[in-house]
């Protein structure tokens, strides 16, 4: 058998070869020297050339790589999450999505871990590839990506890691997007509120500016306004219910119905007319349980956040398995959520 070593320079001193000194010897990542050995697609001909060169100069043995990548660390996947820790209210909507991705991970046999934002906020985009390869890292979910996420859109484009993003309409060979259409789903929520209650003159209170979807929900906001001939006024809420809360109070009174862009800003309104002693009709956007204990029926868009997360690990482990990246597209329900409908 052919043993596997590595000369150090000192004379009867050797030690095994690692795909970590394959990858240093290269000149490239630990995860494409896996690529390499697994013949993953999307590797140039040129930095394939160059790992089989440093596998055969330094008599690295393949095969040993390859048990080692056929264990269940080879299926490693982590999902990151933008938690937003100023919050006054237990996350639900991020709750979702890592029971949907935990469950749907061990279903398909893939180990997974949670990373939070703030882990990593202050690293460069070479540091997050040597946390994500010294946490053995396959594929990556992304939870609450926004415009100004820099070091992610890099990571994204360096194609080193298999990506699913979801809500931001990203994809390229190895990164899929997934999200329901937003866009046409406020459109939906906006339009049957307005109808209802005859109304002309609306709040619209948006997300945070340098969100995708907060974007998105604008572009429908503003189309039903022109089909409509609507009188708009939009504010930018952040997703916060106190400042939704302080929006309502400076400008609903002249206003004939609140659009909020989630129903955690739709909470903060309706409690907002409640105090000011007024009625105006509210919609949301998300379906989170919460809108059933406020005691008022306000009409939202229903999205099913564990499925999401569920169907973005299949996704993942479609591309680990060499299916290119895609634009995938859920399904939604518009509802009016009433406590009886919530409780167990």
């Amino acid at each position: 058998m052919k043993e596997n070593v590595f000369q150090t320079g000192r004379i009867g001193v050797m030690r095994m070869v690692s795909i970590k000194d394959v990858a240093k010897h290269a000149g490239v990542a630990i995860s494409t020297v896996s690529k390499v050995l697994n013949n993953y697609p999307n590797v140039s001909a040129e930095t394939r050339k160059k790992v089989n060169q440093s596998i055969e100069e330094l008599g690295f043995v393949p095969n040993a790589a390859a048990s080692m990548l056929s264990s269940k660390q080879a299926g490693r996947i982590a999902i990151l999450i933008n938690l937003d820790t100023q919050a006054q209210v237990v996350d639900e909507i991020n709750m979702q999505y890592l029971f949907g991705a935990i469950t749907q991970a061990k279903e398909l046999g893939l180990d997974i871990i949670t990373v939070f934002f703030s882990m990593i906020k202050d690293l460069t985009e070479e540091g997050i590839t040597r946390y994500f390869e010294s946490q053995n890292i396959a594929g990556i979910i992304i939870c609450g990506m926004n415009k100004e996420d820099v070091i992610l859109h890099k990571l994204i484009e360096s194609r080193e890691f298999k990506v699913v993003i979801i809500d931001a309409p990203m994809t390229n060979e190895t990164t899929s997007s997934i999200w329901i259409d937003n866009e046409q789903a406020q459109y939906d929520v906006a339009k049957k509120t307005i109808v209802d209650n005859n109304c002309k003159r609306v709040l619209y209170i948006a997300g945070k500016r340098k969100g995708y979807i907060t974007q998105e929900r604008l572009n429908g906001m503003k189309r039903l306004a022109e089909e409509m001939n609507l009188k708009l006024l939009i504010k930018n809420g952040e997703f916060s219910e106190l400042r939704a809360r302080e929006i309502t109070f400076r400008y609903a009174k002249n206003k004939d119905v609140v659009v909020c862009a989630s129903d955690l800003m739709a909470i903060g309104a309706m409690n907002a007319l409640t105090e000011m002693d007024i009625f105006r009709p509210v919609c949301g956007f998300d379906g989170i349980t919460l809108m059933g204990y406020v005691g008022k029926q306000m009409n939202t868009v229903c999205q099913n956040f564990a499925r999401v997360s569920s169907e973005a690990v299949k996704e993942l482990n479609h591309l680990m398995n060499g299916g290119d990246g895609r634009n995938i597209v859920l399904d939604y329900t518009l509802a009016r959520m009433e406590y009886k409908d919530i409780i167990c």
